[in-house]
């Protein structure tokens, strides 16, 4: 199963709108990339010299179908302030019908966090995928030490499901030739009515505030 190279649409909302990633968001990057790198925590992402570098890659993906990558553009700047992704799309009822996804790849810069992005792409990203794709189900997963993340993941109503031990090469700084173990979490379409209205209620609330 792959994603069709260039038909992922653009998604958007209040505060974040979901772009196609591509080489002209480079400079937007890299200045959000450098921003406080201490939220970062075991999250992957590319200095400011390796932009053009993580675009080669994130692209690459993108055209042999393994990923689906969007820039992440706040809406009170017009600027990109992230990424994100589809990505292990799996197929089992046909060959043809996506019926699994991931939601991986993301990071956010400082300045965008806890301002409703995070939560508004979320909704964007699950939305589609269960309401226009009709998935089963929704993966995120993240470092099982990555303490910030695990409460970004479960603060959009993602259900923890375990640890898997020794699950991916590490991508921490120092840790090359790693393995780490990686937290799992999901939604389901059977629940995803349920946390498709806290997810709404908690932009609301990020909406009242701004």
């Amino acid at each position: 199963m792959r994603f069709e190279a260039g038909q992922q649409p653009l998604l958007a909302g209040d505060f974040v709108r979901l772009e196609p990633l591509e080489r002209r968001h480079a400079a937007e990057l890299a200045l959000a990339a450098e921003e406080d790198r201490e939220t970062y925590d075991f999250t992957w992402v590319p200095r400011a010299e390796d932009i053009d570098r993580y675009l080669d890659l994130q692209l690459a993906r993108a055209a042999d179908g393994s990923i689906a990558p969007y820039a992440q553009i706040s809406t009170a700047t017009g600027r990109a302030v992230g990424v994100t992704a589809y990505c292990e799309p799996r197929a089992w009822r046909t060959p043809d019908h996506l019926d699994a996804v991931e939601v991986g790849h993301t990071w956010l810069a400082a300045s965008a966090q806890g301002t409703g992005v995070n939560a508004e792409a979320k909704l964007l990203l699950f939305r589609h995928a269960f309401e226009v794709w009709r998935v089963s189900r929704v993966d995120l997963k993240t470092d099982a030490r990555n303490a910030r993340s695990r409460a970004a993941i479960t603060g959009v109503g993602a259900t923890f499901e375990g640890v898997l031990r020794n699950w991916s090469p590490s991508k921490y700084p120092g840790e090359e030739g790693a393995l780490r173990d990686s937290a799992i979490f999901s939604l389901t379409a059977e629940e995803w009515p349920r946390r498709r209205s806290a997810l709404l209620e908690r932009v609301a609330r990020h909406r009242i505030t701004a």
